[in-house]
């Protein structure tokens, strides 16, 4: 007897190729679907990046939204009236799960693995804000997870769909500099993301319109104050993971996605003192990465609000307060967001590009919500962000131990520092769990 799928029961095996076919036959040639054909979206984290990324999911059916400040997710409540308010995402997972198709993760980076993967084990699609996840294990479930429920998912690593990465990822697979050997990620800011200090010793009310023990989940209970929400929580380790966490995932995926890299074999870091509390605000990371194939080892560094390497005090560099640097043995290549250049300039004048041959992205959100409805690739799926957000991770775990870290990627541990392993797993406040 032939089966019968539902919409929903299609939609939640976005990999099965009767999913694809039942789209496509649906699906207008303006690439526009009718209402009953949008997913149905539950938004956890509507203010903020929360509301970036909400807009950017605006042309499916928003049902759900989630926030435990009432303060920024102001605005999605007055635009979505129609959406069923929660401020638990546990509670509104179990409640609306046959409503729900896919999941908007935006909250402050220790809430990104629960959320996700309560979502992902409800056979839910899941799209996450950057790093994917707060400590490295996490990561690694994570991914791991998403994988064996064959669910569509990306990350919030938004340029990756621009048109100037892609170019950069040509010409160095072309091989316009030759084999490269080392690259640097550096920016010369670290803002709100890094926090010099202990915890504040007063303890102002809580406000009235947030619930602060929703607001901490998983992580260890401290008394509210305005410098964690909705202050700079980046900058505290309990929460964030400072400016290498916000920026790395961006920076580091182009040559990630450039060379191939995956897991490194080595890290150290060096920055400003370390304090228990709270992230540096300088910081420089080297990672070691192993050959792969015909290509060399790379070495990677990071560094912000640190004196820059020599390499990058290059005359052609110096204006340039940050960007991606790839070192070949024939040249350089520069690059940022929207700006990429050969360097030295006179060595590459009359230089020819080559052909396009990576695909322009139809979205970085249109991505996941064709992903989602056809079971199509996703670039920033959570096999390929989760080693890079482990990769990013290790750099603060690094930073945290003071020591060179031999990295084993198949026992996830730091085979020379036992005393890594409390940074690179946590443990959750009761309640909650992965």
């Amino acid at each position: 007897m032939q089966k019968h799928f539902s919409r929903r029961e299609l939609l939640r095996s976005g990999g099965l190729a009767g999913a694809a076919i039942w789209a496509a036959g649906r699906v207008g040639w303006a690439g526009a679907a009718a209402p009953s054909e949008k997913l149905n979206l539950a938004v956890i984290g509507c203010g903020n990046r929360g509301a970036a990324n909400l807009a950017g999911v605006a042309s499916q059916n928003i049902v759900a939204l989630c926030d435990v400040d009432d303060r920024p997710a102001a605005k999605a409540y007055q635009t979505y009236p129609k959406a069923k308010k929660y401020r638990d995402f546990r509670k509104m997972l179990a409640e609306m799960d046959k409503q729900i198709d896919a999941v908007v993760i935006s909250t402050a980076d220790h809430v990104h693995a629960p959320a996700s993967m309560m979502a992902i084990k409800m056979g839910k699609h899941v799209y996450c804000e950057k790093p994917l996840t707060h400590d490295v294990a996490e990561a690694r479930k994570v991914a791991e997870a998403a994988k064996d429920r064959k669910v569509a998912t990306q990350m919030g690593t938004q340029i990756h769909a621009g048109g100037n990465y892609r170019r950069v990822v040509e010409l160095v697979q072309s091989g316009a500099i030759g084999p490269v050997r080392e690259v640097y990620c550096w920016m010369g800011r670290s803002g709100k993301r890094a926090r010099s200090g202990d915890r504040p010793k007063d303890t102002p009310p809580v406000p009235k319109e947030l619930d602060w023990d929703l607001w901490l989940g998983p992580a260890p209970y401290r008394p509210y104050h305005p410098c964690y929400c909705p202050g700079a929580w980046r900058g505290w380790w309990d929460f964030g993971n400072g400016t290498l966490g916000d920026y790395g995932c961006h920076y580091i995926d182009l040559p990630f996605w450039a060379l191939g890299l995956r897991y490194p074999t080595a890290v150290e870091a060096e920055g400003s003192p370390v304090n228990a509390e709270t992230a540096p605000s300088s910081l420089m990371v080297r990672w070691d990465f192993p050959a792969r194939g015909d290509a060399p080892p790379v070495k990677l560094t990071w560094c912000h609000g640190i004196d820059l390497p020599p390499v990058l005090q290059h005359p052609e560099l110096v204006k340039d307060p940050y960007g991606i640097l790839f070192v070949g043995d024939k040249g350089m290549l520069a690059a940022h967001y929207g700006w990429r250049r050969l360097i030295p300039a006179a060595q590459f004048a009359g230089f020819k590009a080559p052909k396009p041959t990576i695909a322009e992205s139809i979205g970085h959100y249109e991505e996941w919500i064709l992903a989602c409805k056809t079971g199509s690739p996703t670039t920033c799926n959570f096999d390929y962000s989760g080693a890079l957000t482990e990769t990013v991770l290790l750099g603060n775990v690094a930073y945290r131990v003071g020591k060179r870290l031999q990295w084993d990627p198949v026992g996830l541990k730091a085979t020379n520092c036992p005393e890594a392993d409390k940074y690179l797993r946590r443990e959750y406040r009761q309640g909650w769990k992965l």
